[in-house]
């Protein structure tokens, strides 16, 4: 196991940060920790690098205790938001930073340097300073000087927030092919959900100092375990309403079928727009509606959708899919829903 993780905990004062976190990270794995500003992810990220002290809690790295551990002690690599490369010095020397420390041999350090340099894909620029790369670029050293002294782990705190997000897509294709090649353990945290969904192997998706769910990025978009999870991974519409008769629950023109529930329950309903289903041709278990809105959103376009007693739901359809069926704003459609998760709200 190279990361775990027992019953941490973190007070500020009298904020929780982290309440009693508990998760295991495999060897060779890429997981995300996911969350909003101020669930606790990166307090979380730098108590394992040990860049913070827990009130309680155990890390272990690669099976071996490192709680107290210092952060150098630790063989941990760490990738900040802001790059934080020295200015002053070159590429060949922020990568080198790490090994002269540890007073590596010179032709060593060169090698390294040489192989680092290749697989960053920055070959021949090496002698330039920070200022004269991409911000792109920058990263990408930031990364290979976390990796040069081969750590147990890499961790990465918002690698691709301050890039725009072209240059942000094209960091998160080479981080992956990058992962493949080093096989090195990391764990990252982000605010994106696209960027998780994207790239890991796992998500911890946190809230309020504690990890809500974990599970592969399809366990956590098609299956979420709480309505925080359903609300915030992935674009979704939410609905309120009650059981109208047991069993099921009513909502426009809609019934959706729910078991768990009692009368009196307040139920929220949330279901993706890529799980409404649009039609131009009445089909069976539909209801009628209108398109109020359509809005091009490059291979999809968004449809919102009017279903009657000032009741609107949005829907993701492929473009092609729009063009063939002639929809266009005004008009009818037939509307299914396909899949839907069903939390009590109160």
């Amino acid at each position: 196991m190279s990361i775990e993780v027992s019953h941490l905990t973190k007070k500020f004062n009298n904020f929780t940060a982290v309440r009693d976190v508990s998760f295991q990270v495999e060897t060779g794995s890429l997981v995300a920790i996911l969350g909003p500003s101020g669930s606790g992810k990166s307090t979380l990220l730098r108590i394992i690098a040990g860049l913070e002290t827990p009130d309680s809690g155990d890390v272990k790295l690669t099976g071996e205790e490192a709680t107290f551990l210092s952060a150098r002690d630790r063989n941990v690599g760490f990738v900040f938001q802001h790059y934080a490369l020295f200015k002053h010095m070159t590429v060949e020397q922020n990568i080198a930073f790490g090994l002269k420390v540890r007073k590596m041999p010179k032709d060593l350090i060169d090698q390294r340097v040489s192989e680092l340099l290749k697989l960053i894909q920055l070959n021949g620029l090496g002698k330039r300073f920070p200022s004269q790369l991409s911000g792109g670029q920058r990263q990408r050293v930031a990364l290979a000087r976390a990796l040069a002294p081969r750590p147990r782990v890499l961790l990465l705190d918002e690698p691709f927030g301050a890039l725009d997000a072209k240059v942000r897509d094209e960091l998160r294709a080479w981080i992956t092919r990058l992962h493949e090649e080093t096989e090195v353990t990391t764990l990252f945290v982000t605010h994106d959900q696209h960027e998780a969904l994207e790239i890991a192997d796992s998500i911890l998706v946190m809230n309020k100092g504690a990890i809500e769910q974990e599970g592969t990025a399809l366990e956590i978009f098609d299956k979420p375990a709480t309505h925080f999870v359903a609300q915030f991974v992935g674009e979704t519409n939410y609905i309120e309403s009650d059981l109208c008769e047991p069993e099921l629950v009513c909502w426009g023109p809609f019934k959706f079928s729910v078991n768990g529930f009692k009368l009196g329950d307040k139920i929220r309903i949330y279901f993706r727009p890529n799980d409404v289903y649009v039609s131009s041709n009445p089909e069976t278990l539909q209801v009628k509606g209108k398109i109020s809105k359509m809005r091009f959103r490059g291979p999809l376009i968004e449809l919102t959708l009017d279903i009657g007693e000032q009741k609107s739901i949005t829907a993701l359809v492929p473009k092609g899919v729009a063009l063939a069926s002639g929809f266009r704003e005004s008009s009818q459609v037939y509307i299914g829903i396909t899949d839907f998760h069903a939390f009590r709200s109160n």
